[in-house]
């Protein structure tokens, strides 16, 4: 039996790999490396972050994206957007250098059994372990809005279905949302050819600033402090100090997961998209008809007034919602029986070591934002979540796993920390 299985092999699965295997785990990976950002990003898009807050995460600062990328002499500078297939190419360099192999199965269902897991695969036998981290990124979780789901097949899509644009040129496609996801996508089906219109709900778009040097002035930089989620101390709060987050009371804690750093497009894609997609603004999709193989969609405008827009396809770049009970592959009764946050009963409830209410149970990612706030929705939290949850795996099994060379050292510190937690 593994002392770990990580179910999901993104940038959070890959980084707490890398630090359970440091720790001298027994650790097993599950799962497409890099999976959403390979095959669920239209070609052509580019990473919102900047570089410098986008490394996946290993002991030591190791394996960074600037050292892959000046391997290979890429330019990865604070102001330049890289593209995403750049950053796809770091994550499976990065799962090649740090942890161990990553095995392409699809996990099935992952079941209590006896004093650890069963993992059920799409081939070859269950794997078990004695703890399980659940890191399945966003896609189990996309958003589509409950009007468009009488649609056949065909007639719309969800923006993560997509890996090539080109397939819409030459016809008419609404775009649903007013993210960045929604805007570049908007932006990258005018540039291949296709006519889009960019609908939602918001009055008015939200633009990212041009960031601002990384040296400045003292009291300028204490005035708007750099951080791995964006500039501003809001900001830098959210991205430092997630262990300050969960602290606060469970409905707190899922208001700012839902409301903190909202749909805001990159300053880099502003002129691009403005250019070239038409927006209806404070409009309100009422219904979605199937007319041939043409869709028409009912709306209201901000006045009141009906609006009738007929396209050959509707693309809904609404996001992404955490929901346990999307979550098939977790046994049904297990996923019911766990404590969840605040009210809405969508996420687990979670330790400081993002350990849930069944013991050796962990998740990591999207799920645990409304316990640890927004930077678990962003490749810079994985860093936290890694190495607080492999001190938390290790706490669970009671630290019998024998820790190599400088990995010793650190857990020392570790210990200290554990000794002072009340579950």
């Amino acid at each position: 039996m593994d002392d770990l299985v990580v179910v999901g092999a993104g940038p959070y699965g890959l980084s707490i790999a890398a630090h359970a295997a440091a720790a001298g785990l027994r650790v097993r990976v599950l799962g497409r490396p890099m999976a959403s950002w390979r095959d669920h990003m239209p070609a052509g898009m580019y990473l919102k972050s900047e570089p410098w807050s986008s490394n996946l995460s290993a002991p030591g600062g190791r394996y960074t994206l600037a050292e892959y990328c000046a391997t290979r002499g890429i330019a990865a500078e604070h102001g330049n957007p890289l593209p995403i297939g750049t950053f796809s190419a770091y994550g499976l360099w990065f799962a090649r250098q740090a942890g161990p192999e990553v095995e392409e199965r699809t996990v099935t269902a992952v079941t209590p059994y006896g004093a650890g897991f069963r993992i059920g695969t799409d081939d070859g036998p269950p794997l078990f372990g004695r703890a399980v981290v659940i890191a399945v990124g966003v896609l189990p979780f996309a958003y589509r809005p409950a009007v468009l789901s009488g649609l056949p097949p065909g007639h719309c899509s969800h923006s993560s279905d997509h890996r090539d644009l080109g397939r819409f040129a030459g016809q008419d496609v609404a775009v649903l949302g007013a993210g960045q996801a929604a805007l570049e996508t908007a932006a990258l089906l005018a540039e291949q050819g296709a006519r889009p219109a960019l609908i939602a709900r918001r009055h008015g778009l939200n633009w990212n600033t041009v960031p601002q040097p990384l040296e400045r002035p003292l009291l300028r930089a204490l005035r708007n402090p750099h951080s791995g989620l964006g500039t501003g101390w809001r900001s830098w709060a959210w991205s430092e100090l997630p262990w300050a987050v969960r602290r606060l009371p469970g409905p707190t804690r899922e208001r700012i997961a839902a409301t903190a750093l909202g749909p805001a497009g990159a300053w880099w894609l502003r002129e691009r998209f403005e250019r070239q997609v038409p927006v209806l603004l404070g409009h309100a999709l009422q219904r979605a008809v199937p007319v041939g193989s043409r869709t028409r969609l009912e709306l209201t405008a901000p006045a009141g007034e009906p609006v009738v827009l007929e396209v050959g396809h509707v693309i809904a770049a609404t996001g992404f919602t955490a929901d346990l009970g999307r979550l098939d592959l977790l046994d049904a009764g297990l996923r019911t029986a766990l404590r969840t946050v605040g009210g809405a009963g969508r996420t687990p409830e979670l330790t400081a070591w993002f350990e849930s209410s069944y013991p050796g149970l962990f998740f990591a990612g999207l799920l645990t934002a409304p316990s640890f706030g927004p930077s678990m929705r962003f490749v810079h939290g994985a860093g936290f979540a890694a190495g607080k949850l492999v001190a938390g795996v290790r706490r669970r099994l009671g630290a019998r796993v024998p820790l190599p060379g400088s990995a010793r050292r650190r857990a020392v510190d570790d210990q200290d920390d554990l000794s002072t937690v009340k579950r």
